[in-house]
């Protein structure tokens, strides 16, 4: 029998396993951030190339995350984590190495992949591997150290700014060139590392317990069970295991069909509030507000470089409010804080819009004077400075004498068919900005699969020909320093809140409420959703805020989130302290 020592060595080990693949995932999300410039500057891809190989990750996330519940089950949770791990250490090399379009998208669609298969199988190991006192704690670490890897890309990138910034400072066109190529390089070499630590952790692991006992291996099951649980409580959660086993094999006799649905009356009840969990988690507006945050900063009255400091700052700030919320989500339980953590976002995106709506009552649409810039081509280069400035807000049929002579914004919204982008956030006041270009490869996507995940229902053939639409040219007086701190205050403490609540406590609610019978097919569709929402949000966000402003998109984003704390404070029922069994039961209505 295992002592106490060995077994609080083993679940530290399943933590920092689990901790890894978090690292894994958020350097997935990160890593391109601070390598796209540079390899835009070096590679000579197009920019609708540049945009496939950005959303590779996505789609190879999407195509992962629709399997990995079904290739969970059929070879193990833990061969999948090991899968997972080679798939991101080949992909570096593959992108490090390349010199053409062709093994950067490879090497970023198997970033996707793993990371879709890493979203799914981590906190489904974890859940049904640790016990009740320790699986908070266990999914705590695993988004804490995502959080990382979000901070560690940010600050890879922040020094390699500051690192070419130094070369372009000797005026050498061509050694310049040569350091960008190596810096983008060397940004993706430096995640190297976690991946093979992960690789390794995986073989010192026992397979889920769970998992075994499902493939009628119950001596295994038992054996890794007392890896991490006394003899007793082994016993005890193998008694469980074999009621909850009895308990589906009657309903199933019962069944018409002799086939549990994912939809059976014993099931629908925590599937659907884990979709609507996961539904709300992206509905807070939380990925656009991370992406977009640089953008947000600049026009509520931040400089350029305090507005790239600040995105820095946000993902510390996520990273520290996560230690925290991982602390207490085995003391305080998932709903407290998953009810607290909603309560403090509503608020920080309600302060948030008001702000906003002040500045964006005075902003101009300047959209048929830059519509009368466009050349034969369907393109337009604008040089943003006071003088340009002046000129598209004399050309307004609104009043602008307040706002004539003082600093402005300017970003512009346009199509091409039924696809749309934005341009950067330049300001008059900014000489060293460069031109803003409006171009078609810019907007429209590269081929049908970047088409259908941007827009499945775009006509593409007919956007490669259709003419440029300036949709909105907004030009917006920059507030003061003052009101850029504000906003950047209320985005930290919206970050704050998601991280204590919902960063922490979502991953739990899609290991936890889904019963043994449908958990990893039952995860794969809830985070099909979960990326369906964050897709969709994406789509309307910059015509949301073309027309209407960030006020209105902030109000909205409360507006779901509202929605959010009441599922999570009156329907979710707590788990803390509860092995899965139990939780089942409880949904089953057999709960003793």
């Amino acid at each position: 029998m295992n002592n106490a020592s060995s077994l609080q060595t083993y679940n530290r080990l399943l933590l920092l396993v689990a901790g890894l693949g978090g690292l894994l995932f958020g350097v997935d999300v990160g890593i391109i951030s601070g390598a796209l410039p540079y390899l835009e500057a070096t590679s000579g891809l197009t920019a609708g190339q540049l945009s496939f190989i950005v959303a590779a990750v996505l789609l190879g996330s999407v195509i992962s995350t629709l399997f990995a519940g079904m290739l969970a089950d059929l070879f193990g949770r833990k061969t999948l984590m090991t899968v997972a791990g080679v798939l991101f250490v080949v992909s570096i090399p593959l992108i490090s190495l390349s010199h053409g379009y062709g093994p950067l998208v490879g090497g970023r669609l198997l970033q996707g992949i793993s990371g879709g298969l890493i979203g799914v199988v981590v906190p489904l190991y974890l859940a049904e591997c640790l016990g009740a006192s320790n699986r908070g704690k266990g999914t705590g670490i695993f988004q804490w150290l995502l959080t990382l890897g979000i901070v560690f890309a940010a600050l890879i990138g922040m020094y390699f700014s500051y690192r070419v910034s130094q070369v372009a400072a000797q005026g050498d066109a061509v050694k310049l060139l040569a350091f960008k190529d190596m810096a983008w390089r060397r940004i993706f070499w430096v995640s190297l590392p976690p991946g093979l630590l992960f690789i390794f952790g995986t073989f010192f692991v026992t397979e889920s317990p769970r998992w075994l006992y499902r493939r009628g291996k119950v001596d295994a099951a038992r054996k890794a069970l007392l890896k991490s649980r006394t003899l007793e409580q082994t016993e005890l959660e193998l008694s469980e295991m074999a009621n909850t086993a009895k308990s589906e094999a009657q309903g199933a006799s019962n069944s018409a069909t002799h086939n549990d649905s994912i939809f059976s009356k014993r099931y629908i009840v925590p599937f659907a509030l884990a979709c609507v969990i996961l539904a709300c988690n992206q509905a807070t507006g939380v990925n656009s507000i991370i992406g977009y945050n640089t953008t947000i900063l600049i026009q509520a009255g931040l400089s350029d470089i305090q507005a790239h400091w600040g995105y820095v700052i946000l993902t510390i700030v996520n990273f520290l409010t996560t230690i925290i919320g991982f602390s207490l989500v085995d003391r305080k339980g998932r709903k407290v804080l998953l009810s607290v953590g909603t309560a403090g976002i509503i608020i920080s995106l309600v302060t948030s819009g008001f702000v906003f709506r002040g500045t964006e009552s005075k902003r101009v649409d300047c959209n048929s004077a830059v519509q009368a810039l466009v050349q034969a081509d369907q393109s337009a280069h604008i040089a943003f400075n006071a003088e340009t400035a002046s000129k598209l807000l004399q050309s307004s049929e609104r009043s602008v004498d307040s706002i004539t002579h003082q600093p402005v914004s300017l970003i512009v919204i346009y199509s091409y068919g039924d696809f749309r982008a934005a341009t950067t956030v330049v300001r008059s006041d900014d000489p060293s900005a460069k031109p803003v270009a409006i171009t078609r490869d810019g907007c429209v996507p590269p081929n049908k699969v970047v088409a259908f995940f941007s827009h499945p229902f775009a006509d593409l053939n007919q956007a490669r020909t259709a003419p440029l639409k300036i949709e909105n040219a907004l030009i917006t007086p920059i507030p003061s320093e003052a009101n850029g701190k504000v906003i950047a205050l209320c985005l930290y403490a919206f970050m704050a809140f998601f991280a204590v609540g919902p960063g922490v406590c979502v991953w739990l609610a899609l290991s936890e409420l889904m019963p043994t019978r449908i958990r990893s097919n039952g995860m794969s569709i809830a985070l099909l959703i979960n990326q369906a929402v964050s897709t969709g949000i994406a789509a309307v966000f910059l015509p949301t805020v073309g027309r209407y402003g960030y006020s209105t998109l902030f109000f909205i984003f409360a507006g779901c989130t509202v929605v959010y704390f009441i599922t999570a404070a009156f329907f979710m029922p707590e788990t803390k302290g509860k092995t899965l069994e139990e939780i089942e039961q409880h949904f089953a209505g057999t709960e003793s």
